[in-house]
């Protein structure tokens, strides 16, 4: 990763351009073409170094509901229990964890009724009862931007 990159990856996370050619717009400011701009990024994607582009939304602001949820899962149903979560379009992280509860997952549905629809569903599908969802009481915006 040169310097360029790392300019590259400071506009990208803190003024995406909202215009019809946003890469050729990153390119104008570093004298580069977009198509070399989209290269960079694609490397820097091949890399690991970009796992996503996208916006963030306040989901509860769009009418959603959202809830980090906890799962107490067997190792012998740990593999389907994964799929099974990884399969609904609402779940957004899922990730182990060295705990009683070793499954955690986010997950956002358009309504609260959808959501408890959804927990049910998965613990249904998997056989995994003790689903916990905690949905956030309180929100805390946290600027995860670094400064290349």
């Amino acid at each position: 990763m040169d310097d360029v990159d790392k300019k590259i990856l400071n506009i990208l996370q803190t003024r995406f351009p909202l215009v019809p050619e946003p890469y050729d717009a990153v390119g104008e400011e570093l004298g580069l073409t977009g198509d070399e701009v989209i290269e960079r990024v694609r490397r820097l994607k091949d890399d690991g170094v970009i796992r996503r582009i996208g916006a963030v939304f306040d989901s509860r602001k769009l009418g959603y509901a959202s809830t980090l949820c906890a799962a107490k899962v067997p190792e012998e149903k740990m593999r389907h229990f994964v799929e099974v979560v990884n399969g609904y379009p609402g779940v957004t992280h899922n990730y182990r964890r060295g705990h009683e509860y070793n499954v955690w997952f986010t997950f956002i549905a358009p309504d609260a009724e959808a959501l408890e629809r959804s927990l049910d569903e998965i613990r249904r599908r998997t056989g995994v009862d003790n689903v916990i969802s905690m949905p956030a009481v309180r929100t805390f915006k946290i600027n995860a931007t670094f400064d290349l």
